[in-house]
């Protein structure tokens, strides 16, 4: 067995709505059914007995190792605690070679587990041993060390919960919720609305202090210290016991308290010294250590934290007892559990020898060992949940806390006896607050209730209804999905939006161009629904960036496919029929939102039927209103686009709009018929957006099909009373399409000039020049500098193969570049005749023929 690609869809896909790793796996004859293999099976499930069920395919449900791979890489994701579900072994054309394809939660998990399955195959294979428990162990830390942390999970799963989309900008914890204009950032516990100043004040504990203090809430006395002789005078100003703690630390490192010694605060001011630069001492207050979560201007949650202890059994050393209390397994090695383990380092053998304990000693039955001074979650520390226990003056004066600092959500640490009762009538009172607080404490305490406090956060940064989308148009199809995407976003501008679009010539946010090139994949998606400025988002969708990595987006508000036909590239990637090419075109459709829209090509056969897998409605559109599937469409009262009497007409029961196709110059007063049905695509999506009619009008009106607002998309020059028109159709649909729009335009003769890529299909290249030869009077071929592949000349002579048996056309050949066969076209043009360019290098050819255009006007 070979493993010759794997790759991660991080979006929904062909397969699924999940993300996915995708192999493609070759398989000798006897691997094709491992039934064929002695033991085979019983050898993997030795090694492995929760692989679970193994499911085949076809008739014979015969399973291959590729199906073995697929089980144990989902099972061993599952066995490491990663909640996957989904996986599929698909037969590809290619006779031992298939597509597994196994969900994952964490990329980098889902990648090992299916390097792990191979090697678990291998063994068998091979007789060898394979250490399941340390495979599983190893994906189960992966696991751990990739996603996200307990408080950022409650984050994102309060916001999945409103229906807002996410996604993570860097390995850790830092989250876009929402998309465009509408996008909010968090990195753990902290918002983007708060500023640094705040960050900053409550990194200072001396002036958080002092603030709090000037606004009258309760604080322990204490000074920063100047060194340890400072330190022991500030002790004395306050009184003993004290707390010596760093001026900036975080997680309790460093914290020392109920000092009532000098040898004590020496010890102590060290320790300080080791995770600051100053060392804040203040008079200790006794009682319990509280932690309080403010969100916005509420008290959302609160928590005793009690510091990392073990209970005596008169059987077990305080290190057997440490180690016992460590299997629990909600305790971990980081922030990723809901419980940390407990560490018998120096400070936790310190803190015992003070009560003449080592941790060989042996408490008695029900002796009380505490290990820290601290309570911190972080050093092993246990919570109470008592959020219903707040008296309304403590919960105020947290808020109040917060609000002095600044900070949007805010951990307010308290120490005192009870919180049933006022601060001040217990001596009580705040001893920090904290920016970025764990919420760990309040997710999953110990003991007590679980307090969802991701979703008021999620209701700080959206407020009610808010969803944080932005309306996304994904379109696709075969021919006519870039101008499409054009004039969509042309109309959604005409709205005074501002707009992102990808297609196959760039990344375009609000009319500037950010980016060139092919941006008709998922990464460009995704730049522009991070991007600020963008309160639409028009995405082209090509299947090449879904084939490679799925969507770049959860779903999509508009769906719309153009046509499905031969196309590009059949042959790759497994996809060999134009019924494949429906299958991804349509994942798109698969993603529409529940109130969103398909617009889809009614007359054509591969894309009517994609309205059965669509989720939300769906408006069909098609030049002939009687076709059987507009006809009965619009009976059952659903929104069509068709032509009626030179206008574009919408209809939907008893309701009808329409616009004259007169007054769309991308039709050419409707005699364009693909520029019509892109047209009508068009108003569809902008119908589907609820876009006032008057903008779409003004929308349609207002674009010109030109060379720089449509690069390549029929672009019509006149060239010394010739008529010149670019256009970058390279498969056998657009060349018909083309064809059939030029032949309704006058011309005493008309040429084409063409070329071929060598990375498609020998029956396309020379289906291409049999179209041409039936309607041209003239064809110049040429050779691309680039032949993808294939030797010199041989896409020249499947070109030509193409023209034979053409009648009333001559062809020029053996021409290499696509600029002197342009030169050489336009120097045989009179007035009055017509060519056709079909470009390859679009912008290069353009600027070409831009120049002789120019030249000519000024001749």
């Amino acid at each position: 067995m070979e493993i010759s690609r794997s790759r991660a869809l991080r979006g929904p896909n062909l397969w699924s709505r999940n993300t996915a790793i995708e192999s493609i796996v070759h398989c000798t004859p006897e691997e094709q059914n491992f039934t064929l293999i002695p033991r085979f099976e019983d050898k993997v499930r030795a090694r492995f007995p929760a692989i679970g069920g193994l499911q085949g395919q076809g008739m014979d449900n015969t399973l291959s190792i590729a199906h073995v791979l697929e089980a144990a890489a989902l099972s061993m994701q599952a066995q490491a605690g990663c909640p996957v579900t989904f996986s599929r072994t698909h037969e590809t054309v290619e006779p031992g070679t298939f597509q597994v394809i196994v969900e994952y939660t964490e990329e980098a998990v889902g990648k090992r587990a299916v390097e792990l399955a191979q090697q678990l195959i291998n063994a068998a294979l091979n007789d060898t041993d394979f250490d399941v428990k340390a495979a599983i162990n190893e994906l189960r830390e992966l696991d751990e060390e990739e996603r996200v942390g307990p408080s950022t999970g409650s984050l994102l799963n309060a916001a999945l919960g409103r229906g807002i989309p996410f996604r993570r900008l860097t390995a850790g914890s830092l989250v876009q919720l929402g998309w465009g204009s509408k996008a909010r950032k968090f990195q753990a516990a902290e918002v983007d609305q708060t500023s640094s100043v705040a960050e900053t004040i409550a990194q200072d504990k001396d002036l958080t202090k002092r603030l709090l203090h000037a606004a009258g809430v309760p604080v322990p006395m204490g000074r920063p210290a100047k060194d340890v002789q400072d330190a022991w005078a500030i002790a004395q100003e306050v009184g003993m016991p004290v707390v010596v703690k760093p001026q900036d630390g975080n997680q309790g490192k460093g914290v020392t308290v109920n000092i009532t010694t000098r040898e004590q605060l020496e010890k102590a001011y060290a320790t300080s010294m080791e995770f600051g630069t100053v060392v804040m001492v203040e008079r200790f207050l006794p009682g319990h250590d509280f932690r309080l979560l403010v969100v916005g201007n509420h008290l959302v949650a609160a928590a005793r934290r009690d510091p990392p202890q073990v209970l005596g059994d008169g059987e077990h050393t305080i290190r057997e007892l440490v180690d016992i209390v460590n299997q629990d397994p909600r305790r971990g090695s980081g922030h990723g559990t809901a419980l940390t383990k407990i560490q018998l380092d120096g400070i936790a053998i310190g803190r015992i020898a003070a009560e003449g304990l080592t941790p060989d000693s042996v408490p008695a039955q029900g002796q009380r060992v505490v290990l820290r001074n601290n309570a911190n979650l972080s050093t092993g520390g246990s919570a109470t949940d008592v959020t219903d226990d707040v008296h309304p003056d403590i919960a105020a004066r947290a808020v109040e806390a917060a609000a002095c600092v600044g900070l949007h959500i805010c951990g307010v640490d308290v120490v005192c006896e009870t919180m049933l009762k006022p601060l001040e009538e217990q001596n009580g009172g705040i001893v920090e607050v904290n920016a970025a607080p764990g919420l760990r404490m309040h997710l999953a305490p110990s003991f007590g209730k679980p307090r969802n406090v991701g979703a008021p956060m999620v209701d700080l940064l959206f407020g009610p209804g808010e969803d944080g989308r932005i309306p996304v148009v994904a379109v696709t199809g075969t021919n006519g999905k870039t101008t499409t995407t054009r004039l969509i976003s042309h109309i959604f501008s005409a709205q005074g939006l501002r707009v992102g679009m990808t297609n196959t010539d760039g990344v375009y946010v609000n009319g500037r161009q950010i980016d060139s090139g092919d941006c008709s994949g998922p990464k460009s998606a995704r730049n522009v629904l991070a991007h600020p400025e963008v309160d639409a988002a028009i995405l082209e969708c090509a299947r090449g960036g879904v084939l490679r990595e799925g969507l770049g987006f959860d779903r999509c508000q508009v769906a719309v496919v153009t046509n499905v036909g031969e196309g590009d590239h059949l042959g790759l990637n497994f996809i060999t029929t134009v019924e494949d090419v429906m299958v991804l075109k349509r994942v798109i459709v698969q993603n529409v939102a529940p109130n969103g829209y398909a617009v889809l090509n009614a007359i054509d056969p591969h894309v009517a039927p994609m309205a059965n897998v669509c989720q939300g409605k769906v408006i069909y559109f098609g030049a002939d209103r009687h076709h059987h599937v507009m006809a009965t469409h619009r009976a059952q009262g659903n929104r069509v686009v068709y032509v009626d009497d030179g206008h574009i007409i919408c209809a939907e029961g008893a309701f009808k709009e329409s616009v004259a196709l007169a007054d769309i110059p991308l039709t050419r007063n409707g005699s364009i018929g693909f520029q019509v049905d892109n047209a009508m695509a068009s108003i569809g999506a902008a119908w589907a957006a609820d876009l006032p009619w008057d903008t779409i009008r003004r929308g349609l009106a207002s674009f010109h099909n030109d060379s720089s607002n449509a690069p390549g998309r029929f672009n019509v020059m006149d060239y010394k009373g010739a008529t010149i028109v670019a256009d970058y159709g390279h498969n056998p649909d657009a060349i018909r399409a083309l064809t059939q729009a030029v032949s309704s335009m006058p011309a005493n003769r008309r040429s084409v000039v063409i070329s071929g890529a060598g990375d498609r299909r020998d029956q396309d290249i020379v289906e291409q020049t049999r179209i041409l030869g039936a309607s041209f009077d003239d064809v110049i071929l040429y050779q691309d500098a680039c032949q993808r592949g294939r030797e010199d000349g041989e896409v020249l002579a499947l070109l030509r193969k193409g023209l034979e048996g053409a009648t009333r056309t001559s062809y020029t050949t053996d021409i290499h570049g696509e600029f002197i066969a342009i030169d050489h076209a336009l120097s045989r043009l009179q007035p009055g005749d017509l060519c056709l360019v079909l470009v390859d290098q679009v912008e290069e050819s353009l600027e070409h023929l831009r120049k002789h255009v120019q030249e000519a006007s000024k001749a």
